[in-house]
């Protein structure tokens, strides 16, 4: 059957999907959306509530709730079902349940003749994205984590509000694992052409605040989830932007979980680096010049994800 690239099949109605869907209809993204859950019930009333929506949207994007049978000619497959990260639980603990749970819904999709993009959300999410690019068995390129988008877009946040610049004109990275052992990337950071080096350099309190940010972009879920119980219209707006890079083929840079081959000096792991995106996926990641610390720091990410990951893969 013929490919629809503008259509897109959510597995996973929970906060995040649900918020996701939400940023599609309001952002205009896509032509066609497909919601899918083990809650029909629930699937039901969101896709009711998003079409009373769409009076007021940019444009009239078609929602229905669906089975895994609608993955067959969808362009983008966005999966944002499993277990979800608890108070005082950490991404990485996540594993082993939703392994087995994606286990399931790969299949499933696979088995419907699916043959295009999957992106990936749920926690951890570059350990999940490996094991759906095992488990679907399509190109690396075809298989996308959203990765440390959501930390880079805090990181750009902190730093706009500190500097008193907009989010979007601050050009900055957090890369590795999107967890504990992220590392923001201040070396190759600037704000309107300037090096952050250089803003940094101006302030009182350089080392005070560089600490904090970090501190704050790490543990941000952490705060939001003692909060109000989960975090989800970050990553939503995040899963949004990738999927327009797709859909609109911008080849666009985005910080994905993405499958190193050599690149960093590491290979056979998701992790979180700039990648530019376009209609195939990605096309390919970007190798930032990172400093002797920031090398050490990535590594010692890619070894955090390693020592979970491998004993669930090798053979």
């Amino acid at each position: 059957m013929h490919k629809n690239n503008q259509k897109v099949v959510l597995i996973g109605t929970g906060d995040v999907g649900a918020s996701y869907a939400f940023s599609l209809l309001n952002q205009g993204i896509s032509d066609e959306l497909v919601l899918i859950d083990l809650n029909e019930k629930k699937t039901i009333g969101e896709v009711k509530d998003l079409n009373h929506g769409k009076t007021y949207a940019p444009s009239p994007l078609k929602v229905k709730a669906g089975s895994y049978e609608d993955c067959k000619d969808a362009g983008l497959v966005v999966i944002c079902a499993g277990a979800a990260q608890k108070p005082g639980e950490t991404r990485l603990d996540l594993v082993d349940k939703n392994l087995k749970i994606f286990k399931s819904i790969v299949d499933q999709v696979m088995d419907s003749g699916f043959d295009g993009i999957f992106l990936i959300a749920t926690n951890p999410v570059d350990i999940l994205t490996y094991a759906v690019h095992k488990f679907s068995g399509l190109p690396k390129e075809r298989v996308i984590g959203s990765g440390t988008i959501l930390d880079t877009a805090r990181f750009r946040y902190l730093l706009g509000e500190q500097f008193e610049v907009s989010p979007t004109s601050v050009h900055a990275m957090v890369i590795g694992e999107h967890g504990d052992s992220e590392l923001p990337v201040w070396s190759t950071a600037d704000i309107g052409g300037r090096p952050l080096s250089m803003l940094l350099d101006e302030l009182p309190n350089k080392d005070e605040f560089m600490e904090k940010t970090y501190v704050n972009v790490r543990d941000a879920a952490y705060e939001i989830i003692e909060a109000k119980g989960s975090t989800y219209y970050g990553v939503a707006m995040g899963l949004a932007r990738i999927t327009k890079a797709i859909m609109s083929d911008q080849n666009a840079v985005l910080t994905v979980s993405a499958l190193l081959e050599g690149e960093y000096g590491h290979d056979d792991l998701y992790i979180g680096v700039p990648a530019i995106i376009n209609k195939d996926g990605i096309r390919e990641i970007i190798e930032l010049p990172l400093n002797d610390v920031e090398t050490q720091q990535f590594s010692k990410s890619v070894e955090t994800i390693k020592n979970i990951q491998n004993p669930f893969f090798e053979a």
